[in-house]
């Protein structure tokens, strides 16, 4: 493990596409990155045995979460030439049509880029413990399934 700093990818509430923009706007000075991919993970109004998701409470073993992304973290880097990564996961009640992941890769060229953001955000939901209620409008809840 390297003695880089652990950041922190958690912020109460939805990822406001203003943040989003944001971030994506300070790279234009950056004028050796050639490909940037980036997800956004949105809830959805999902159906389920007739009733509609409202929104998504999200929790999570921050300490064990923030260690295991720093893990990731440093492979994903070992195993692309990337200029930069940010990922951002939102905790608390997210509601239907909100962002609550936005994960932003860059690199000299594309492929790296994409490749290396869809391994980050397949391993978010496979190895993180975060986890994340399914609320209904009508006021009733079930636990989601990370798939």
């Amino acid at each position: 493990m390297s003695d880089k700093k652990i950041k922190n990818i958690f912020s109460n509430g939805a990822i406001s596409p203003l943040f989003i923009a944001d971030s994506i706007s300070k790279h234009s000075t950056k004028t050796n990155i050639g490909g940037h991919s980036i997800f956004m993970g949105q809830v959805r109004k999902d159906e389920i045995d007739g009733k509609f998701v409202s929104a998504i409470e999200y929790t999570a073993y921050e300490a064990l979460a923030l260690n295991k992304m720093h893990e990731i973290r440093e492979e994903i880097f070992n195993k692309y030439p990337l200029s930069c990564m940010h990922i951002h996961h939102s905790l608390g009640t997210i509601r239907a049509g909100e962002i609550c992941l936005f994960v932003f890769t860059s690199s000299a060229h594309r492929k790296p880029a994409i490749d290396a953001c869809n391994e980050v955000v397949e391993r978010i939901k496979a190895e993180l413990p975060i986890w994340g209620k399914e609320l209904f409008e009508d006021d009733t809840h079930q636990w989601k399934e990370n798939i």
